[in-house]
């Protein structure tokens, strides 16, 4: 935004004359020193450490959804794993059929023992357990695709955030309607017309 403060007159005393002539000195423009604002450096540090390339563009109020995001991908990436690794356990060990690792017990349904599950219920048992398993391994899978999206939403929006910091955005967004003369057509010459003006 360039500033013009005016002109400067000076007198200058001229030998030969004795009249005293006014020469216009320009005063040089000053400007206002904008401050340039790196797309690169926010998604650098978006890359980093998730959530710093929204503070390099002042923009606070993403971070607490930033990070209501990552602490509730992180639990559902726990919460599935922890599921998913006691199933699988006592899917195998069900398959193994070793005394000495019977995870499994603690799965059973109420009102079933284990002789239940080992002659009468073993293929249900066996395939409710599965099911279990492989419940919990998309889930988790999900979760940790969540996360990894959220990570490189997180820079994109930072990239983005930074290329419009200095984007002009002004309350005038009208449009004006005037008449104008059409460019000489060859076959039907010049002709007048409206245009539309857009300014934002």
């Amino acid at each position: 935004m360039a500033i013009l403060l005016g002109l400067n007159f000076t007198l200058k005393a001229q030998t030969k004359d004795t009249i005293p002539v006014f020469t216009p000195v320009e005063v040089p423009e000053i400007t206002e020193e904008v401050r340039y604002h790196s797309p690169h450096k926010a998604s650098i540090y978006s890359a980093v450490f998730p959530g710093l390339g929204q503070i390099y563009n002042r923009k606070y109020w993403k971070l607490p959804l930033l990070y209501g995001g990552i602490g509730g991908l992180g639990y559902a990436i726990h919460f599935n794993s922890k599921y998913y690794n006691i199933y699988r356990s006592a899917y195998r060990d069900f398959l193994i059929r070793d005394p000495g690792n019977m995870s499994y017990v603690e799965l059973i349904p109420p009102g079933l023992s284990v002789d239940d599950v080992h002659t009468v219920y073993a293929q249900w048992f066996q395939r409710a357990l599965e099911n279990k398993k492989r419940y919990y391994k998309r889930y988790r899978d999900m979760s940790y695709i969540g996360m990894a999206a959220l990570y490189f939403i997180n820079i994109i929006d930072a990239s983005i955030d930074a290329h419009f910091y200095n984007f002009d955005i002004s309350d005038d967004l009208s449009f004006r309607v005037e008449p104008t003369f059409l460019q000489p057509n060859p076959d039907t010459g010049g002709a007048l017309g409206l245009q539309i003006k857009f300014r934002f």
